[in-house]
C-alpha cells in the first residue's frame, strides 16, 4: 500500500502534535509547479534525508510570500493546494507543512522565523533554491540564512537549474509558457505534462450536432488555463486515458461576451460520464482561437483538427515506441 504523506496547515508556529520526528530535513520553497527546478530541492533533501536517517518533508506558504511585498497583481498558480500536495506525496515526502502567510507571518523577523518554524520543526537539514524568501528579499535571503540558523542546522543551497543559456526553470517562465499557448515547451520545463481537472457539466450540445460531442469541463478559478486556442489532449476518466482535441475559448463563432468554456472532444468515447471528475493532460497546441463565418466553415475546421491532433498521437505514440 502506497504511503500517504502527512498534510499540517500552520496558521502559527507549529506546537507539539505538529512534529514528527526528532530529526527532520526541510525542502524549503513555495514550489508552484513542483517543476525540474524543485524536484532538485526535493531530490538533494531526500539524499541528505537518507544519509542520516531522518524523516524527509517540505516547507511551504499559502501562497507566494512575495506577493505581501510586492504588487504582483492577480496569480493564477500552476498547482492549487490538492495539486502540489499529491505531486509531493508522488514524490515519496513523509510531510508537508502549509504555513499561512497572514499579517503574523509577514510582520515575523527572519530570526523569528527560523526560531519558531525550523528550530521549532527540529530540523536537521534544511535544502532550498538559491532565490528562496522567507520574508523581505534584501534581508530573509539564503545569503543570510547562515546568521539565523546559528549553527543549530546544516543548510544546503540548491543552484538553479537552466534549460539554457537564456531559460531559467522558473514558474513564472512556465506561467508565461502556458499564457502563450506553449504547453509543450512547459510541459518540458515541468518535467511532467500540465494537467487540470473538473466535473463534467452539461452545455449547450452544439459539438453534438456538429458531430464532435464534448465534454464540458467545468475548471476552478485555483486552476490556470493555457491560452486560448486548440489542443491535443489526454482525458483521464474512471483512471482510463483517452486522447482527445481541446478547445479553450469562449465560442465566438456563437455569439459575443459568451463565457470562458473548456470542451474537449474525446475520441472513440460515447459514455455519459456527466457530473464526474476527468483530468485534462494539456501536451500540445494546434493552432488559436478563430470565429468562423458560419457552421460549415467550423465543421471543416473541426474535421482537420481532428486529423492533425491524431496524426500528432500517431507520431508521439511511434516516438515512444
Amino acid at each position: 500500500m502506497e504511503k500517504r504523506v502527512q498534510v499540517y496547515e500552520l496558521s502559527g508556529p507549529p506546537g507539539p502534535n505538529e512534529i514528527i520526528a526528532d530529526q527532520l530535513v526541510l525542502a524549503l520553497g513555495f514550489f508552484d509547479g513542483v517543476h525540474r527546478g524543485h524536484q532538485r530541492v526535493i531530490a538533494k533533501a531526500k539524499e541528505v534525508a537518507h544519509k542520516i536517517g531522518a524523516q524527509v518533508g517540505v516547507l511551504t506558504f499559502d501562497r507566494l510570500p512575495r506577493s505581501a511585498f510586492e504588487d504582483l497583481g492577480p496569480i493564477h498558480y500552476l498547482t492549487n493546494r490538492r495539486q502540489k500536495i499529491q505531486r509531493f506525496e508522488n514524490l515519496g515526502l513523509d510531510v508537508v507543512y502549509i504555513a499561512e502567510f497572514n499579517e503574523a507571518m509577514q510582520t515575523l523577523t527572519p530570526q523569528a522565523f527560523v526560531d519558531q518554524y525550523l528550530v521549532g520543526l527540529k530540523v536537521v537539514a534544511v535544502v532550498a533554491g538559491e532565490d528562496y524568501t522567507y520574508g523581505p528579499k534584501q534581508l530573509a535571503n539564503m545569503t543570510n540564512l547562515p546568521q539565523f540558523a546559528h549553527g543549530r542546522f546544516a543548510i544546503y543551497q540548491v543552484a538553479h537549474l537552466d534549460e539554457n543559456a537564456s531559460r531559467k526553470i522558473s514558474s513564472t517562465t512556465i506561467r508565461q509558457d502556458l499564457d502563450q499557448g506553449k504547453v509543450e515547451d512547459a510541459n518540458r520545463l515541468l518535467g511532467y505534462i500540465y494537467r487540470t481537472y473538473g466535473p463534467v457539466v452539461h452545455g449547450f450540445a452544439r459539438g453534438r450536432t456538429l458531430g464532435y460531442p464534448t465534454l464540458n469541463v467545468q475548471t476552478s478559478m485555483d486552476q490556470r488555463l493555457p491560452q486560448e486556442g486548440v489542443y491535443a489532449v489526454k482525458v483521464k476518466i474512471d483512471g482510463k486515458l483517452y486522447n482527445g482535441m481541446a478547445s479553450v475559448g469562449h465560442n465566438d463563432t456563437f455569439g459575443d461576451d459568451l463565457a470562458l468554456t473548456v470542451e474537449v472532444n474525446v475520441f472513440d468515447f460515447a459514455q455519459d460520464v456527466y457530473g464526474q471528475e476527468v483530468t485534462i493532460y494539456w501536451y500540445s497546441q494546434t493552432r488559436g482561437m478563430i470565429k468562423f463565418n458560419g457552421i460549415d466553415e467550423l465543421q471543416n475546421q473541426l474535421d482537420t483538427d481532428r486529423q492533425e491532433i491524431k496524426a500528432y498521437f500517431a507520431r508521439l505514440d511511434e516516438k515512444m515506441s
